[in-house]
């Protein structure tokens, strides 16, 4: 079965970077498409980003886009998450997610597989 476990998150201030990391295993990694969702307290879970099983196609949210980027390593087995002039609205904690599949969702229900979390909490 599918493992995922998320890393990297912590606390940082408005205009600062932060990199997740999703580590995978179980299965192999190249025939997974990868997302990444966020849930802030109070709110429904939000699609961030995709990334498709080569790493040549990408989606992100509207509210990252332009200030996150998703990438993986295939070699590795990991996910990324770079996100960078934070802002106190991108607190929450951050999940990786992924689906046995060729095409990229944007929908938390097409994803199957998930990890724990990591919490980010960006400082006004």
């Amino acid at each position: 079965q599918v493992q995922l476990v998320e890393s990297g998150g912590g606390l940082v201030q408005t205009g600062g970077s932060l990199r997740l990391s999703c580590a995978f295993s179980g299965r192999t990694f190249s025939t997974y498409v990868m997302a990444w969702f966020r849930q802030a307290p109070g709110k429904e879970r939000e699609f961030v980003a995709v990334i498709s099983r080569s790493g040549g196609s990408t989606d992100y949210g509207a509210s990252v886009k332009g200030r996150f980027t998703i990438s993986r390593d295939n070699a590795k087995n990991t996910v990324y998450l770079q996100m960078n002039s934070l802002k106190p609205e991108d607190t929450a904690v951050y999940y990786c997610a992924a689906r046995n599949d060729a095409r990229v969702f944007r929908v938390e229900s097409q994803y199957n597989n998930w990890g724990q979390g990591t919490q980010v909490t960006v400082s006004s």
